[in-house]
């Protein structure tokens, strides 16, 4: 076990796996991750009984199964190191001013769309979940949802279970995980049914306009920690991605690490009392009457 031979990824064939990596999900690895794909996927040639990496790189492109083991792929290479109540301050500024803010906006049309792009196992969405259920009443009779997407299908797995460890609960209020967590012993915590049925999962590559194309008309987008591990170019599709799925006047959440600078201008950077977060501008439309005045 010790001293498993690995089949060695060839620097040609590394260059050919990666591009088509990136042009797949948008995840682009540099020339210092040879090893970590050469290690990571030497499981997959294995298991295929493939004897090289270009053997490997042609099952990709041209195999029946293409399109199975891509998703395996996947979900080999992405990491997803997540939990509840992350990012504390941002958090503060969803339930204490943004929440209210879009109360009172959609209050006519009653209805709140989310989207937790990248939740990885769930912590995310659900956590939003929990702050809807904690700002009261108001939103019982909205129409709700609170959508997480992932494009690896191994955490949506885990996500749809609602089950977790005390990892997960590191940042989480010992009052909120006894009001929406049910022990089940060996530290082993389960969603409350009341928080499950708010939040739905979805597989979603963010780079395929055809998995995308079903969201539309969100007041929120949460992608915080996803698109540091994407280049230039896929950041910017995805930002653009983002802008037409917002309604105007909607909300993107970024992770603290990650910025719009060099990627977009089309948001506008609010600075609210908590936290700093990138709102989609309200354009303002004009036309004129048949008495000449401007007319909103």
């Amino acid at each position: 076990m010790f001293n498993e031979q690995l089949i060695p990824l060839p620097e040609d064939v590394f260059r050919l796996l990666r591009d088509f990596i990136h042009d797949y999900c948008g995840i682009f690895f540099d020339d210092g991750s040879r090893f970590l794909l050469e290690r990571r996927l030497n499981r997959r040639l294995e298991q295929h009984q493939l004897k090289s990496f270009e053997e490997y790189y042609h099952f990709l492109r041209y195999d029946r199964k293409r399109e199975e083991e891509i998703v395996v792929l996947v979900d080999n290479l992405t990491t997803n190191e997540t939990y509840f109540f992350r990012e504390v301050a941002q958090l503060k500024a969803f339930s204490d001013e943004i929440l209210p803010e879009l109360r009172g906006r959609n209050t006519g049309k009653k209805s709140l769309r989310i989207w937790s792009a990248g939740c990885s196992t769930g912590e995310e969405p659900y956590t939003i979940a929990i702050l809807l259920l904690e700002s009261g009443n108001w939103w019982r009779d909205w129409q709700v949802e609170i959508m997480g997407s992932d494009i690896n299908q191994r955490v949506l797995h885990t996500a749809r279970k609602g089950m977790y460890k005390k990892g997960s609960h590191r940042a989480t209020p010992p009052d909120m995980l006894r009001k929406y967590f049910i022990e089940e012993g060996k530290g082993d915590y389960r969603i409350t049914d009341a928080v499950r049925q708010l939040v739905s999962f979805s597989y979603v590559n963010l780079l395929d306009p055809f998995k995308t194309s079903l969201i539309r008309d969100l007041d929120i987008i949460f992608c915080r920690n996803v698109i540091i591990y994407f280049d230039r170019n896929a950041k910017k599709k995805v930002i653009e991605t983002f802008y037409d799925k917002l309604q105007e006047g909607g909300y993107l959440l970024l992770g603290h690490s990650e910025s719009l600078i060099n990627i977009s201008t089309a948001f506008t950077l609010r600075t609210l009392k908590n936290d700093m977060v990138y709102q989609k501008p309200v354009r303002v439309r004009t036309g004129w009457s048949a008495t000449g005045m401007t007319q909103p």
